[in-house]
């Protein structure tokens, strides 16, 4: 009784859980947070000190009893606790000029395609423990689709690549479910390693995590470019240990990249293998659409295309198709049940 009557209150949430980075979609607002997938605890106290952009200026720069961590690794959950003290932070964010001292809305969350259901659970149980009064899962890549505007419920071949910071999410749908999918751990954060690993063995620096990520935005390649990008960098000299300036570009960086780029064009080619042959005619006239943050990466349309031979395109704004296909489901629940993962949905464990 208390949940229905605190849910009046409440603001129905459309939510994109990434591993990298937590987009928030409000029932007719859009979306209104878009913050790092960040918290920061106290490990003497368990203190929570700092969630999302706060959080991740502290990565690589807090003491020892103080860790800036991401709470979900590869699209899942790894740390139950602190992912439940993230959404509750969310929630309570986006109702905080609100009548609501209670916070209880429904929430619809994005998850990668091949997870277990247990890892599936977690997610559930950690909404409803943060105050959500129904959870309802959606996978990334359908909701990403939705987002594309795709016409996901029609009898046409729809094939989306979701590259995300954890996960590439790669699925064909057709009449509101999906035919063919694939779901690989290598995303923007296996990119990132990779540039740190090449600098390693190859440059002979030591790069932390937030330069190498920044080296991929600036400079980074998957298509050789016409005109060669460079970047100074600044690392820790593998040799004497002191701190180091040196040059890189974009061939070099596309050459640190060229493994895991390979490996979901390899994940592509395997999924449209799978997709019936009534489908792939769809796909030749439709093409591929590309979304999330790895969309970016220069040239990774114009590589899957040379190597598929399907037609690629990357949407408006990437980045938030998940988020806006989670919100557009809310929007419409009645006529978009069909695509959830689950919906079943029950109380808080007292």
């Amino acid at each position: 009784m208390f949940n229905k009557l605190f849910g009046k209150f409440s603001k129905d949430v459309g939510i994109d859980l990434g591993t990298a980075t937590t987009l928030v979609y409000v029932k007719e607002k859009g979306i209104i947070i878009n913050e790092p997938s960040v918290v920061a605890v106290n490990q003497k106290t368990g203190q929570v000190l700092a969630i999302g952009v706060e959080a991740k200026r502290m990565i690589g720069r807090t003491p020892a009893h103080i860790t800036a961590t991401r709470p979900l690794k590869e699209g899942v959950i790894s740390d139950f606790e602190v992912t439940e003290q993230m959404l509750r932070y969310f929630i309570h964010k986006i109702h905080k000029d609100s009548f609501s001292l209670f916070p209880r809305p429904r929430i619809i969350i994005g998850i990668p395609s091949e997870i277990t259901e247990v890892e599936k659970k977690a997610v559930k149980d950690a909404a409803l423990s943060a105050g959500a009064r129904e959870v309802y899962l959606v996978e990334e890549a359908m909701a990403a689709a939705i987002g594309a505007r795709l016409p996901v419920q029609e009898a046409v071949g729809n094939m989306i690549v979701d590259i995300g910071g954890g996960t590439t999410d790669i699925a064909v749908i057709s009449l509101g479910g999906i035919v063919a999918s694939q779901t690989l751990k290598i995303a923007g954060d296996k990119l990132n390693q990779d540039i740190i690993n090449y600098a390693h063995d190859e440059l002979k620096i030591v790069l932390g995590e937030r330069t190498a990520e920044d080296l991929k935005i600036t400079i980074g390649s998957a298509y050789e470019l016409d005109e060669i990008l460079e970047t100074t960098v600044r690392g820790r000299d593998l040799t004497t240990g002191l701190p180091k300036e040196i040059t890189v570009n974009s061939d070099q960086i596309r050459e640190a990249l060229y493994a895991s780029n390979e490996s979901i064009i390899t994940a592509i080619k395997e999924t449209i293998e799978q997709t019936p042959p009534e489908l792939i005619s769809d796909l030749m006239n439709r093409g591929l659409v590309l979304v999330g943050g790895g969309s970016m990466l220069r040239g990774i349309d114009k590589l899957i295309k040379e190597k598929t031979k399907v037609p690629v395109k990357i949407i408006d704004d990437p980045l938030t198709a998940v988020a806006r296909g989670a919100g557009i489901i809310l929007e419409d629940l009645d006529k978009l049940r069909s695509v959830l993962v689950q919906m079943d949905y029950g109380e808080v464990p007292k």
